[in-house]
């Protein structure tokens, strides 16, 4: 019997908005599916089957009717994804038989119709996925190999390599067909076919990443806009189709150990990490997802670590990892244990437990469990906020990484002890709103501010929350220059907001951030944060805290107005429990253990706030 390289399935798939090279990049559904086998040792090749795909969203967008001389009517009358994945399946299976072969390896022109459509389609729409579809080859690749001088692999098209090789172009007018067609003749002629092919990694791997391992800054992403209860496997499902490299999944936490909705994903090879930019802004449930360039020193930063007792603790692969918060400060592993219960018996009894302690011993109420399986995680949440002892439990889910973090965060020590005594380095490019109704949102604040809204940075609206993680009433407003943000503290001081007078004044950037860190603003000087641990900070690329030019000497900075005491709290009942933050990076800043603060981050669209996410505001 022939090898399975022998027998190919030529496929071509085309979606609902964008194809070509930007194909996946709009998360827009497939509608139609192509395919042919071909025998190459015999130099035959089987029916060419066309099926069209009804998506769930019955919409086409210009360039895809262009392309593919497809309407609506056309893919209202074709059968869902699934239906059409089982005709192929059972197709294919077929004509392998048929053949007398037991396997066969899809071939495609590109790997985005098998990375950036179907996987993550399927895995959006809970569908299980033919074997063959983990596995295949790119004709172009092959190609290259037979024929370096062609040219770039990116640059390679069936045109191009048709031409290259004396062979016609094909006449084929209908979409899908051409394609299919020029693929078969170029494989029957190119032999070498089906010798390396690329894999689609089925299961996300947990590992601990050590410190001292090297990281490429070519296949690390920053992934923001997270909800809070993202596990590592739901981010390896935003990327289905791509391989993230084994524990390549970092979730970013908060001074108070809390996920700030950010992740760092290392992939195995810049060509996947440049795929998973291509997702920016692509849905996890009905949040939008940002995803942006990170580099292998801020991955290590989160996810690496040198804890022997941590890297025994996730020695074992394969299992899920819960993380408990709140417990009591006496409580025991066989307290831990009764407490879960023996429907959710933790991997290995005491050795499956790892409760988070200070550097002097002390306990900080947070521990990490393994299970061995779904089951018993899933039954171990179902205790969240059970009472042991006399304190109700937080249980969620956790990851590799996390543990590390966390135990990183509690083992280190404070770089300095408070804020530098030396002069603060400031421009005055912010104002500061006081007296906010409680109920007001990014929307009223940009209505209030009128035509000067144009003059916001971009990133630049802060809203500040208590230690309850309410509104205080207060938000800065970070403005394009000094001169905007004089004239804005001159035109909207005093005007009415949902009838109550709010009162602007301009301020500092350093002023904005240890606010917006914890610290306070009185008549008696500025009181900074106290200092905890060292600073963790966003990404340069959107970050939005310039260097400032000027230096002022401290007494100038802290007007009457701006430093008189914030009105009292007044308590809403959808106020949110808790708060997510993210932070200036400014070396000489550090978090407060006891933060107050959530920063939101306006862009374009209509502000949304989620329910289940308290204190982040996400834009639609």
């Amino acid at each position: 019997m022939a090898s399975h390289s022998d027998t190919l399935v030529v496929f071509f798939g085309a979606t609902a908005g964008a194809n070509g090279g930007k194909l996946g990049s709009d998360e827009r559904e497939i509608i139609l599916l192509v395919w042919q086998i071909v025998d190459l040792h015999e130099k035959k090749v089987g029916k060419l089957h066309r099926c069209l795909v009804k998506p769930d969203t019955l919409e086409l967008t210009d360039q895809c009717k262009e392309e593919t001389g497809l309407t609506l009517d056309d893919i209202v009358k074709a059968e869902p994804l699934d239906k059409v994945l089982q005709q192929f399946q059972q197709s294919v299976s077929s004509e392998v038989k048929c053949l007398g072969r037991s396997s066969c390896t899809l071939c495609v022109n590109s790997p985005l119709v098998i990375r950036q459509a179907l996987h993550p389609e399927a895995s959006k729409k809970n569908l299980v996925l033919p074997e063959c579809f983990f596995s295949f080859v790119d004709v172009r690749k092959e190609f290259h190999k037979c024929c370096p001088n062609a040219g770039q692999v990116q640059k390679l098209t069936l045109t191009s390599m048709l031409e290259y090789v004396g062979l016609p172009a094909v006449s084929e007018e209908m979409m899908g067909m051409r394609e299919v067609r020029s693929m078969v003749q170029l494989t029957l002629l190119v032999v070498s076919f089906c010798h390396r092919c690329q894999k689609v990694i089925h299961l996300f791997c947990v590992l601990c990443s050590s410190k001292t391992e090297p990281v490429d800054s070519e296949t690390v992403i920053r992934a923001r806009g997270l909800p809070w209860q993202s596990s590592d496997q739901d981010i390896a499902r935003f990327f289905k189709g791509l391989n993230i490299a084994k524990g390549g999944v970092a979730l970013c936490l908060n001074a108070q150990g809390r996920r700030n909705g950010e992740a760092l994903v290392r992939f195995i090879n810049s060509e996947h990490r440049d795929l998973a930019l291509e997702r920016h802004k692509h849905h996890m449930g009905s949040r939008y997802i940002e995803v942006y360039k990170a580099t292998g020193e801020e991955f290590l930063k989160i996810a690496g670590g040198t804890s022997n007792e941590v890297a025994q603790f996730l020695s074992k692969e394969n299992q899920v990892i819960i993380r408990m918060r709140g417990l009591p400060f006496t409580a025991t592993p066989q307290e831990v244990l009764s407490f879960l219960g023996p429907e959710s018996p933790v991997t290995d009894g005491g050795e499956g437990l790892l409760f988070v302690k200070y550097p002097d011993g002390r306990p900080t109420g947070d521990a990490f469990v393994l299970f061995s399986c779904e089951e018993y995680a899933q039954n171990a949440l179902k205790k969240h906020k059970q009472i042991l002892g006399k304190r109700y439990i937080e249980l969620f889910r956790s990851t590799a990484a996390e543990v590390q973090q966390v135990l990183n965060r509690y083992m280190s020590t404070p770089l300095i002890p408070t804020l530098p005594p030396s002069p603060i380095v400031s421009t005055r490019d912010c104002v500061r709103l006081r007296g906010l109704p409680y109920t007001a949102g990014i929307e009223d604040i940009l209505e209030f501010m009128g035509e000067h809204t144009v003059d916001i940075k971009p990133h630049g609206v802060h809203m500040v929350l208590n230690q309850q993680g309410r509104p205080s009433g207060d938000a800065f407003i970070q403005m394009k220059s000094p001169e905007k943000a004089f004239l804005v503290a001159q035109k909207c001081h005093k005007k009415t907001m949902k009838d109550r007078y709010v009162e602007v004044f301009q301020c500092s950037t350093e002023e904005m951030s240890i606010v917006l860190m914890g610290g306070t603003l009185n008549r008696s000087g500025l009181s900074p944060p106290p200092c905890k641990l060292p600073c963790l900070s966003p990404p340069t690329a959107y970050t939005a805290f310039p260097t400032p030019p000027a230096i002022l000497s401290e007494a100038a900075l802290y007007q009457p107005p701006l430093l008189a005491a914030p009105r009292p709290h007044q308590a809403t009942a959808h106020s949110p429990a808790h708060t997510l933050a993210y932070y200036p990076p400014q070396p000489h800043l550090y978090m407060n253990m006891n933060m107050n603060y959530t920063a939101y981050y306006p862009s374009e669209g209509r502000p949304q706030l989620l329910p289940g996410i308290p204190g982040q505001c996400v834009w639609c």
